[in-house]
């Protein structure tokens, strides 16, 4: 395989290549570096090409583009490589955002996608509730799954059985822990087991706990748990949990959560972020969306928010706000 330097000057090559086939004069464009892709500069006019990681590539690239006082972006992606979510969300960014799909050497629009309307939780599933309450777990339900969480990390989850298709509650953080979990104790009953994994997960997500997988996981849903508990530490006099406009693809990767939240009498969306996440901006696009609650504010550590941040939050329209989190305080389990 090759090298991540050969892999770059890969990219800059074809996205040259891709840009000079579409009828733009090349000879005067500036090259720039873009992780997992390549970027161009041709006048005001940002070209930048993300093959990586696509789906969150509208904020990093919006990011180059702002820094370099372009006032255009051109950004291409791979066709089927969830551009519609790009061209939707580019739609309220105040600079022109023109989202491409490559098929090979050329390049055509993406049309904006709908958000997708996320699937109702069974009733068979919802039966479920009652036990993971008395095992002391918070019930969450999020596009057609229902699970229990423990300070925002997920302990349980119903599902159907792929072969009887009989309901059932798998206990375990993640999906690999849950299928072990059911090899060793597939015996036990469900309360006692998932009673035990409550108490083993809330030992680490308490405050002032050592460092440990159960709380490095869904970091920024424990801070979501915790401004639940504490909505002052945001201004809010209330935060709520709603679901993200799109499902997690697993519990490993930090993906914003989001909730509602009163803040002078006035309800607001809110994303919480942890670590620096230049998508930040555009999921909260889709996230004010669902909520259908127009004024939106970003939460993130204090350590975490970065200029490059204001100048994507401002543009947006209507501008997301944002505001710090005490490191301290989100850091707290």
């Amino acid at each position: 395989m090759s090298d991540p330097a050969q892999q770059a000057r890969l990219r800059a090559v074809k996205l040259n290549a891709l840009v000079r086939d579409h009828g733009v004069d090349v000879a005067a464009a500036e090259p720039g570096d873009f992780a997992g892709g390549a970027a161009l500069v041709i006048g005001s006019t940002a070209w930048v090409l993300a093959e990586t990681t696509p789906a969150r590539a509208l904020g990093p690239a919006l990011a180059w583009t702002l820094r370099r006082g372009c006032t255009q972006l051109n950004l291409l992606a791979p066709a089927g490589a969830d551009i519609g979510t790009l061209a939707r969300r580019a739609a309220e960014i105040t600079i022109p955002v023109h989202v491409w799909e490559v098929h090979d050497r050329e390049i055509r629009p993406a049309a904006a996608a709908p958000l997708p309307t996320p699937p109702v939780v069974p009733e068979s599933h919802r039966a479920f509730a009652d036990l993971i309450t008395a095992a002391g777990a918070t019930v969450v339900e999020e596009h057609g799954v229902l699970a229990g969480e423990v300070d925002g990390l997920e302990v349980c989850r119903v599902v159907d059985d792929p072969h009887s298709g009989a309901v059932r509650l798998e206990v375990g953080v993640g999906a690999h822990d849950r299928e072990a979990f059911q090899m060793v104790h597939g015996d036990r009953p469900t309360l006692d087991a998932l009673r035990d994994v409550v108490a083993a997960v809330s030992e680490h997500r308490r405050e002032g706990a050592r460092q440990h997988p159960f709380n490095v996981l869904a970091a920024e849903r424990a801070v979501r748990a915790k401004l639940q508990r504490d909505p002052h530490l945001v201004g809010a006099s209330s935060v709520r949990a709603v679901a993200p406009p799109v499902s997690r693809p697993n519990i490993k990767d930090n993906v914003p959560c989001v909730a509602v939240a009163i803040i002078d009498g006035v309800e607001h969306t809110m994303v919480i972020s942890h670590g620096v996440d230049l998508d930040l901006v555009p999921f909260s696009i889709d996230a004010r969306r669902v909520t259908g609650i127009t004024p939106t504010v970003a939460v993130v550590r204090a350590r975490d928010l970065l200029p490059v941040q204001q100048l994507l939050a401002d543009a947006v329209s209507p501008a997301v706000a944002l505001r710090a989190l005490d490191d301290a305080a989100a850091d707290r389990r």
